[in-house]
């Protein structure tokens, strides 16, 4: 009797002891509200992806792409989704606490001016004279004077008023302000829902096609979680790479995961917006040939460039302190074929 009960006892200790030791806690934040984009996160957590690698993975929502680095800075987070040109900002002045990007997942910027295609701006130089309407502090109206530099604009004869990022489309619409300076991912669905046609009546300079060739938003992780638990960060990645390659091919099981996180969302706009960030931010001849979640280096030094010069910081960072490879899997299975449905 001695003998079963100890076997029983040694039998539930292996099951359950190991197990639970091997789980480590990891604390998410998302880039904003729920919205589809953020799709694969919620199929890896539902589908037990992140569980499969020893993860428990809790995920809240944001404040801001540019939050999510102050939110893992404070040590509240481990890890999250948001914006490396924040990740640069800090870590010119504080390179060892900003968080390091391991995964990058919008190969192209969302920074954009957006005007009514009646506006009579047709390229950049018919900004000036023009009302620009823009957030105080956001990438985009930061970076308005690089686009200028870079497009030969000169900013005194561009007027920029400042407001609230949900009062921009409505003057824009109303007329009280030319053009705006936004995400496009946001803007053309904050269009989308006042009752706009965003494609047939609006005009998109984005800043990638405009001299502004910047990384964008991606998978980053806290310096504490690579130096502590590297395997961690390294299952994080392969985690969230595994569900990302699916929703590409199928955007309805992406969409379920969403809802499934929050079913207060409108699922049709946010599959429209899933989509959209495939179309324009993830899918680009440079992801084709390397891969979705890595980056050019070479690039990555000029992007870094194009921030020190936009925000005036005192100290550039190399791209080693911005962005890690260490932890993406293999080439081969960062083959992402996207096909809308």
């Amino acid at each position: 009797m001695f003998k079963r009960l100890t076997g029983l006892i040694l039998a539930g200790l292996l099951l359950s002891g190991p197990a639970a030791a091997q789980e480590t806690k990891i604390k998410f934040t998302l880039g904003w509200k729920t919205q589809g984009s953020d799709a694969a996160f919620f199929l890896a957590r539902d589908k037990g992806y992140y569980k499969a690698e020893g993860l428990d993975v809790t995920i809240d929502q944001g404040e801001g792409s540019g939050a999510t680095v102050t939110r893992i800075m404070s040590g509240a987070y481990d890890a999250g989704f948001g914006d490396v040109n924040a990740i640069i900002q800090n870590a010119s002045t504080r390179p060892n606490e900003a968080p390091v990007m391991v995964y990058m997942m919008w190969n192209q910027p969302p920074f954009a001016i957006v005007t009514k295609a009646s506006s009579g701006i047709n390229s950049p130089k018919d900004f000036e004279g023009r009302i620009l309407g823009g957030a105080q502090g956001t990438p985009t109206t930061r970076l308005l004077p690089v686009f200028a530099h870079k497009n030969g604009l000169d900013m005194a004869k561009i007027k920029l008023s400042n407001m609230a990022p949900n009062l921009q489309e409505p003057m824009m619409i109303k007329g009280d302000i030319d053009a705006a300076l936004v995400f496009n991912i946001t803007s053309y669905f904050n269009l989308v829902l006042n009752r706009q046609d965003p494609d047939k009546d609006y005009k998109w300079f984005t800043f990638g096609e405009f001299g502004l060739d910047l990384y964008s938003n991606g998978l980053m992780v806290s310096r504490k979680l690579i130096a502590e638990n590297p395997k961690a960060v390294a299952g994080l990645v392969r985690a969230t790479n595994k569900a990302l390659i699916e929703v590409a091919k199928d955007q309805n099981a992406g969409m379920a995961a969403a809802v499934n996180f929050d079913n207060l969302i409108n699922v049709a706009v946010e599959k429209r917006r899933l989509q959209y960030s495939f179309d324009k931010l993830i899918v680009s001849p440079e992801m084709k040939e390397i891969g979705v979640g890595d980056i050019k280096d070479d690039r990555m030094t000029r992007a870094i460039g194009i921030v020190v010069e936009g925000y005036q910081l005192t100290r550039t960072p190399t791209p080693a302190e911005i962005f890690s490879r260490d932890y993406l899997p293999a080439r081969g299975e960062r083959e992402l074929s996207y096909t809308a449905n």
